[in-house]
């Protein structure tokens, strides 16, 4: 395979450093690292890692050891909340409550860093997902947010983007970024670093996936992939109508495509198929306190019959690009539209949600 592409500096999408504002000129700017552009697809391990340890009954045990000598555990949710004062002044609510409609509606907040360890360096966070659950547990929804993404963070007098929050105060401080701008609580958060997903594409033999915009390398059409392959798939974005967003779109299609191997009659009826997926889906996993293996078994069986027409894929929402005088490169939110998608997770109605004002086409402002 040759050279993968996409592992230069980002003009469009700077990654922010930690270090203030990046206009993508900071004197001190991390150089980019090979796996940074592995980041929407990381997010399917967890979703895909619970179904499998809730699906074969007879393989309960090994499995359990499997995944608790694999699982971290961290304080990632934030012990006291700091209030947000947006742009106009306004003070939003601590902590955000759950709304009576959504029921038992869960929310969990995905994290993919490129860091190796976190009890090391906490690393960037080039992933950050809202996974939604259904009351019902026969929906899911994977809700992408830009790395870009120009948010008010808790404690700071102004604006940045999203994954300022993860760089300043980790896991804690994202979610009290994130819990204002959804309207619901995170219940749990899980992080993962970028070597997992890689290896569960291996483990189910590689997967068929949809290229709806051809590259170079990547004719529109069915393609199959093995983890490297995937890797350089997910990774490109110069040649993608959308940059960035075009990207994000490419690794839900990836990820997607993961999720129905996994999910197959093929790996769940393979006792060594499925032995390596679990491993693979759980040896890079790090997850709060509260998530703990009683809790990860009742969710997999509660979602045992969820398929790939039950998966559903979003981003949020965007008017276009941007340029910030501290933050450098920005993804400006659709403000309207995104309170449309607060109502519809407060009332646990996403199968009812669209959106028609995120740029289809180029990037708009």
């Amino acid at each position: 395979m040759g050279e993968v592409r996409g592992g230069g500096v980002d003009t469009m999408f700077d990654e922010y450093d930690g270090d203030g504002g990046d206009d993508g000129h900071h004197s001190e700017r991390r150089p980019p690292r090979r796996r940074r552009g592995w980041r929407i697809a990381i997010v399917g391990v967890l979703f895909l890692g619970l179904l499998v340890v809730g699906g074969v009954a007879g393989y309960l045990a090994f499995l359990n050891n499997t995944v608790s000598d694999n699982v971290s555990y961290e304080p990632l949710l934030p012990e006291e909340e700091t209030p947000v004062t947006t742009q106009d002044g306004t003070m939003l609510p601590v902590p955000v409550e759950r709304p009576e409609a959504a029921g038992d509606a869960l929310n969990y907040l995905v994290i993919g860093t490129d860091s190796r360890d976190l009890d090391v360096e906490r690393g960037r966070s080039d992933v950050i997902i809202l996974m939604h659950i259904s009351d019902d547990r026969e929906r899911v929804d994977l809700i992408h947010f830009p790395r870009d993404y120009f948010v008010d963070i808790p404690g700071s007098s102004r604006p940045n983007k999203i994954n300022a929050a993860y760089s300043i105060g980790g896991a804690p401080l994202l979610v009290e970024t994130i819990q204002p701008l959804v309207g619901v609580p995170i219940d749990s958060v899980v992080i993962f670093n970028f070597e997992s997903f890689k290896a569960m594409t291996d483990a189910v033999g590689g997967v068929e996936v949809n290229v709806a915009e051809a590259s170079p390398g990547f004719p529109e059409g069915t393609m199959r992939m093995d983890g490297e392959t995937g890797l350089e798939f997910v990774r490109e974005r110069y040649a993608l109508s959308q940059g960035d967003i075009s990207r994000g779109q490419r690794q839900q299609a990836f990820m997607k495509a993961v999720m129905l191997k996994v999910l197959s009659r093929e790996t769940l009826t393979n006792p060594a198929r499925l032995s390596e997926v679990v491993d693979a889906a759980t040896k890079n996993l790090t997850v709060d306190e509260n998530l703990d293996m009683s809790e990860m078994r009742s969710l997999a069986f509660s979602m045992r019959g969820v398929r790939g027409n039950d998966i559903h894929f979003e981003t949020a929402p965007w008017t276009g690009v941007g340029s910030d005088d501290v933050a450098g490169s920005i993804v400006v939110p659709a403000q309207e539209q995104l309170l449309q998608l607060t109502e519809h997770l407060q009332n646990d109605t996403m199968a009812e949600y669209t959106d028609d004002v995120s740029p289809q086409t180029g990037f708009s402002n």
